[in-house]
């Protein structure tokens, strides 16, 4: 999704004829800004150095300053190659259960100390972002007229296809699990995929469920209308902000107030719950802010 909204942003732009320095730092800045947070206000609530999801999409957002002048058809190929085959360069690295060395995690595996947490590295985040910039280019070229196939087409297609990848991969029980095979044949154990470092079949349930999602929204959403202010478009608007209070909100009481892993699964989901009640006003005001104050810093998040 990041990869999709950068698309949108950026090739608008070019369309429109902006310098590509003028676009390549606007980029730049804002991923360095975003990546930026993980090792300072992120990290300052967890209590420890922390490398994680903000730090990956950052630095792929500033990788996607160069990558986005190549064209679609190989960014699609460098993103679904790393998906497809990312597990073999990964082995050079890491050999689990144990961590990677810290410097290997920052590209491909994954590293926890008590001081020291890196758990999305760089090159699979990437190939997730080079995917989405190419969906992004692709919806821009549609609705001038220039691609054939919709985006909601390619997204129902492409998310049938994904779980299709992601059952015979689970059900082979090798290759594609990043080394986290299931143990038996419960729902629970083919749910418990590896997000650290993202498998091949993590990535394709996790990008499968995505992509029926977005198109079911795209049915829906000539039907129903946008609301200004609907729950959906709010959250969407100020993901960033949402990110970071949630985040904040969570993880100083878990820290310094003895609160991590408090309560249960039914606890889980109250907390979940309040938290959504609370920050939609919250989220509501920052965009409103973020609106009246358009050249400011707050263009960046």
């Amino acid at each position: 999704l990041a990869g999709v909204a950068l698309a949108l942003s950026v090739e608008r732009r070019v369309a429109k004829g902006a310098k590509a320095w003028e676009i390549d730092k606007g980029i730049l800045i804002r991923g360095g800004l975003i990546a930026l947070l993980d090792p300072t206000l992120v990290s300052l609530g967890s209590g420890r150095w922390t490398f994680q999801v903000l730090l990956a999409i950052g630095l792929s957002m500033m990788c996607m300053a160069p990558l986005r002048r190549l064209p679609s058809w190989l960014l699609l190929t460098l993103g679904l190659g790393w998906l497809a085959l990312g597990e073999f360069p990964t082995d050079w690295f890491w050999d689990p259960p144990g961590p990677s060395s810290p410097v290997a995690a920052l590209f491909v595996g994954t590293y926890s100390s008590p001081t020291l947490a890196i758990k999305y590295p760089l090159l699979p985040w990437l190939a997730m972002m080079m995917l989405g910039w190419v969906l992004g280019r692709h919806m821009v070229r549609f609705d001038l007229g220039k691609a054939r196939f919709s985006p909601r087409a390619i997204l129902f297609v492409g998310g049938l296809a994904l779980l299709a990848v992601f059952v015979v991969v689970r059900a082979e029980g090798g290759y594609g699990d990043m080394f986290l095979r299931h143990t038996n044949d419960t729902w629970q154990q083919w749910l418990h995929v590896s997000k650290y470092p993202p498998s091949l079949s993590y990535a394709s349930i996790e990008l499968g469920m995505l992509f029926l999602a977005l198109a079911f929204l795209m049915t829906i959403e000539p039907l129903i209308g946008v609301r200004k202010n609907g729950p959906f478009l709010v959250f969407g608007q100020t993901a960033m902000f949402f990110y970071l209070v949630h985040r904040l909100v969570m993880e100083i009481p878990a820290t310094y107030f003895g609160l991590r892993g408090f309560g249960d699964i039914t606890t889980t989901y109250i907390v979940a719950a309040v938290l959504l009640v609370l920050l939609y006003p919250a989220c509501l005001w920052y965009r409103s802010l973020k609106a009246a104050h358009p050249q400011s810093f707050l263009k960046y998040f």
